[in-house]
């Protein structure tokens, strides 16, 4: 029967799928027991992402590797490496690793933009933190999530399509932002009508075959609700940050709670809340109507315990026939400016604040309190 030392032996030569070094240079091999009279073996694991596809391949090579060296059954359990030791790493790492946007080695931060429901402006926010975070300097990419809902080309003014160069899509830049949409890939508006795992493909095309070139944010514009398109997402992503987006409606708000709960579930760190439709400003009086009434953005904020980033007035751009992008506020316009002390916030938040978890009981849809 096989010994521990075999066991660590043949299995620290597997390599990490992420990291892409061996188990024995990660100190992936964290527990080794061995039932001599059963002739079981069970290993204890951390690699640096876990529930996903190269973690069950990863297995079924763990599982040949030990039934081959003379174990009849075998148990194999996974953990994620602690962020300290993937920090080691990241300083080590190769261009490919580096520029590979699914890889935990990469630098680039995600931020997704999600509601709970259709209607409430999400896309429009996500157009417009995109475009403002690009306005103060930063590399910012965004695709557009929302695969049966894709706006983001429309809503930008984008006229041309994505190249494509060998391997790899080049995405469209407009207004210092590198997008990438269902949209472009969709003959006049035609409805798509896919299932669930052919999304997921799309979506990892997005991530893998896009030529993103340097960035500093990657902005997701996920789908409402908490469907399979925007769970995909989540798994995917080795880390993300999360910007929910209401109006002040408390049921919009109330329902928002439920991305809130999905972000805490699968460990994205909620940003904070964007209150979109939050009044309408007469221009000949400047008084402020609340048409969809108040405090829904603060009320949610204080449930996920977070921040209220900014609240933006029902309203439309300024637009032209030459420079035409019907959702994009200009840096002198001032809803513009609102979503520059957004992208600030988010920024500052990024550059101040260590991740933080969410604890307690955050809302009623909170996984937590069942």
């Amino acid at each position: 029967m096989i010994n521990e030392q075999q066991v660590r032996e043949l299995v620290g030569q597997l390599q990490d799928p992420f990291l892409h070094r061996t188990l024995q240079e990660t100190g992936g091999i964290i527990e080794v027991s061995i039932k001599e009279e059963k002739e079981h073996v069970s290993v204890k694991l951390a690699i640096a992402k876990i529930n996903n596809a190269e973690q069950m391949q990863l297995q079924m090579k763990v599982v040949d590797l030990l039934k081959e060296a003379g174990a009849k059954t075998v148990g194999i359990r996974f953990e994620e490496l602690p962020a300290e030791k993937l920090e080691e790493f990241r300083g080590t790492a190769t261009a490919a690793e580096t520029q590979d946007l699914l890889s935990p080695l990469n630098n680039v931060q995600f931020i997704s933009i999600a509601s709970g429901k259709g209607g409430v402006g999400k896309s429009t926010v996500s157009v417009n933190l995109a475009v403002a975070l690009a306005r103060l300097g930063k590399k910012v990419g965004l695709i557009d999530a929302d695969i049966y809902g894709f706006s983001v080309p429309d809503m930008m003014g984008i006229q041309k399509n994505p190249v494509v160069r060998g391997n790899s899509i080049i995405p469209v830049e407009r207004f210092g932002v590198k997008v990438i949409s269902m949209g472009f890939f969709v003959d006049q508006n035609a409805p798509v009508v896919w299932r669930g795992p052919m999304l997921g493909k799309v979506l990892d095309q997005f991530f893998r075959d896009v030529e993103w070139g340097d960035l500093d944010y990657l902005l997701l514009d996920l789908p409402p609700g908490t469907g399979d398109v925007a769970l995909d997402v989540h798994q995917m992503l080795p880390h993300s940050k999360e910007v929910i987006v209401t109006t002040p409606h408390p049921t919009a708000a109330f329902v928002a709670a439920r991305a809130g709960a999905m972000a805490i579930k699968t460990d994205h760190e909620i940003l904070g809340v964007v209150e979109n439709m939050s009044w309408f400003e007469s221009k000949k009086t400047g008084e402020r109507e609340y048409v969809f009434g108040e405090g829904g953005g603060p009320k949610l904020a204080d449930e996920l315990r977070t921040e209220l980033l900014g609240q933006i007035p029902l309203g439309q751009p300024d637009w032209n026939e030459e420079d035409f992008a019907p959702s994009v506020y200009h840096e002198d316009h001032p809803t513009g400016q609102l979503y520059d002390e957004i992208a600030r916030k988010v920024i500052d938040k990024e550059t101040t604040d260590k991740p933080a978890e969410n604890e307690g009981p955050v809302s009623p849809f909170d996984p937590r309190n069942q």
